[in-house]
C-alpha cells in the first residue's frame, strides 16, 4: 500500500490552510472563527455519524475492545510520564507538555477508516469503527485531563462542555440503543462531516509555525516517539499475548500507528494553550504516519 498517496490529501490541506492565512486577505482573525466553528459544530457532528453509523457488537470484538485499550492506556501512560522522567524532565515546558501530550495517543480516525477499507473490506472498516467507538472517549478525557489540570479548572465541567466528549458520549450510547441516523437526514450530516475535516486540517495550517519546535525539540521528539514507534510496538506484544485473529492483529496495527488528530490543534488552542506548537506537531506526525504504518504492517505484522 502507498501511504504517503493515502496520507497527502491531509498534508495538503495543512498546507494549504498555511499558505492561504500566510499569503492571503483571510489571515489569523478569520481563521480563529473557523476553529470555534469547526471544534463546537461542525466535528462533533462528525464525530456522531462516525460513531452511528455502524453498528457496535461488543461481545464478538471484546478481545480487540481489550487490546485497543491497553495499547491506548500505555501511550496514554508514556505520554503522562515524559515531565516525570529525570533526563527530560528539565527540557519539558510544563504548560507545552500538557497541551501536546495528546499528540501522543490520539488518532486519526478518518485516514484509519481508509486504511481498514483497503487492508480488509468491510470487516476491517467494522473492527476499526468498533475501536474508534470505544476508545475516542478514553483518549478525549485523557486529552482533557494534563490541560484541565495545569490551567487548574474544574475537570469534570471541562468534560461536560468538551463538545467532542458530549458528541461521542452520545454516539456511543445511541449506537447501542440501535439509533440510525434517518436517510433522509445522512447526507446532510455527510456534507457537515466533510466540511469539518476539510476545515479543521486547513484551520491547523493556518496556526502553523513550525519554528514552534525549536523550543520545544525535547518534547516534540518524545510524543512523536510515542506515537510512531512505541505505540505500535506495544500493539504487536499486546495482540501477541491475547492471540487475536490476523484480521484483528492487523486493524490493531493499523489503528495504533495512525498519525495523530488534527483537532489537537482545534482542542488545545480552544482551551487556551500553544495552538501553532500543537499544529506544527500534528503535521509532523501526519508525515511521519507513513513511516510508521509501514514498519507497523510491514514489519511487525510479519514477526
Amino acid at each position: 500500500m502507498n501511504y504517503a498517496q493515502l496520507l497527502f490529501p491531509d498534508f495538503s490541506l495543512i498546507l494549504c490552510g498555511y499558505l492561504v492565512c500566510r499569503y492571503t486577505a483571510l489571515n489569523r482573525p478569520v481563521w480563529e472563527q473557523v476553529e470555534s466553528l469547526v471544534y463546537y459544530f461542525l466535528f462533533p457532528v462528525l464525530l456522531f455519524q462516525s460513531i452511528v453509523k455502524s453498528p457496535l457488537d461488543l461481545g464478538t470484538a471484546s478481545s480487540l475492545i481489550g487490546a485497543g485499550w491497553a495499547s491506548g492506556l500505555v501511550g496514554i501512560g508514556l505520554a503522562y510520564a515524559i515531565p516525570h522522567l529525570p533526563w527530560l524532565r528539565t527540557h519539558v515546558d510544563a504548560r507545552d507538555h500538557a497541551s501536546s501530550a495528546q499528540i501522543a495517543f490520539r488518532f486519526n480516525s478518518f485516514i484509519g477508516l481508509a486504511i481498514a477499507d483497503r487492508l480488509a473490506g468491510p470487516q476491517g472498516v467494522q473492527l476499526i469503527a468498533v475501536l474508534i467507538g470505544v476508545c475516542v472517549p478514553l483518549f478525549n478525557v485523557a486529552a482533557v485531563w494534563p490541560m484541565a489540570r495545569h490551567a487548574q479548572r474544574g475537570f469534570v465541567r471541562e468534560l461536560l462542555r468538551n463538545p467532542l466528549i458530549i458528541a461521542t458520549a452520545t454516539g456511543l450510547v445511541a449506537n447501542l440503543l440501535g439509533f440510525a441516523i434517518p436517510v433522509w437526514l445522512e447526507p446532510t450530516v455527510t456534507r457537515l462531516g466533510a466540511a469539518s475535516l476539510a476545515l479543521g486540517l486547513m484551520a491547523a495550517g493556518a496556526g502553523m509555525q513550525l519554528g514552534a519546535l525549536a523550543r520545544g525539540k525535547v518534547l516534540a521528539v518524545a510524543v512523536i516517539a510515542i506515537r510512531h514507534l512505541l505505540t505500535p510496538i506495544a500493539a504487536w506484544a499486546i495482540a501477541r499475548a491475547l492471540g487475536l485473529s490476523p484480521t484483528q492483529t492487523t486493524m490493531l496495527l493499523a489503528f495504533s500507528a495512525l498519525p495523530t488528530a488534527s483537532s489537537c490543534y482545534v482542542l488545545a488552542a480552544r482551551m487556551g494553550y500553544d495552538g501553532a506548537y500543537v499544529a506544527a506537531l500534528v503535521t509532523v506526525s501526519t508525515l511521519m504516519g507513513m513511516v510508521s504504518l509501514s514498519f507497523a504492517l510491514g514489519v511487525l505484522q510479519r514477526l
